[in-house]
C-alpha cells in the first residue's frame, strides 16, 4: 500500500513525505521532482514555455507511472486531485492523506518561493492562495482517506500522527 499525501503547495507533502519514507520504510517519490527529471526544466520553466494544460498532462502521465509502484510514499503537486484520472490511478493502491493547512501557515511556510509559478492572475499570494482553496477544498475532502491539520505541528508528530491513523 502507497501512502499518498496530498494539499495545497507549502502543506509539507514533500518534508512530511521523507520523514514517512524512513519511518516506514517505504520508497519516497516527490511527483513534482520526477517531473521536473523527467522534462529536465522548472515547473515554472515548463509553464512559461507551454501551458498549464500541459504541465497537468506531464502530470498525470507520472501520476500513472507512479501508480504502478507498491510500498511508497507519494507527495503529489497541489493540483493532483484537478484530474479524476490521477485519483483514480493512485486508489488503486494507496490511501490518499490530505494534509489541510491555512493560508496564513501557508504563507509563513513559502514566503516568496521563485520555484513556485503563479496559478491565478492575483498578484498577491495570500488572494490567490485563497481563490485556489476555494476551488480545491471540497475535491481535496472528498479525495482523503485521512485528514490531518498541519497548522502549527512540526512534521515528525504529523508523520507520527498519519502513521497512527493509517
Amino acid at each position: 500500500m502507497n501512502i499518498i499525501l496530498i494539499g495545497m503547495r507549502g502543506s509539507g507533502k514533500s518534508t512530511i513525505g521523507k520523514i514517512l519514507s524512513k519511518k516506514t520504510g517505504k520508497t519516497f517519490y516527490d511527483l513534482d521532482t520526477l517531473l521536473v527529471q523527467k522534462n529536465d526544466m522548472s515547473i515554472p520553466e515548463m509553464i512559461k514555455k507551454f501551458d498549464w494544460e500541459y504541465f497537468r498532462n506531464k502530470e498525470s502521465e507520472i501520476a500513472k507511472e507512479i501508480s504502478k509502484i507498491n510500498n511508497a510514499v507519494i507527495a503529489t503537486g497541489g493540483g493532483i486531485i484537478l484530474r479524476q484520472k490521477n485519483i483514480t490511478e493512485l486508489k488503486r493502491n494507496g490511501k490518499f492523506i490530505y494534509l489541510h493547512t491555512s493560508v496564513e501557515e501557508i504563507i509563513k511556510r513559502i514566503g516568496n518561493d521563485t520555484n513556485r509559478p503563479a496559478l491565478t492572475k492575483n498578484n498577491k499570494l495570500e488572494d490567490e492562495l485563497v481563490e485556489v482553496l476555494e476551488q480545491r477544498q471540497k475535491i481535496y475532502e472528498q479525495t482523503a482517506d485521512i485528514t490531518i491539520e498541519t497548522n502549527n505541528k512540526f512534521p515528525k508528530l504529523i508523520a507520527e500522527e498519519i502513521i497512527q491513523k493509517i
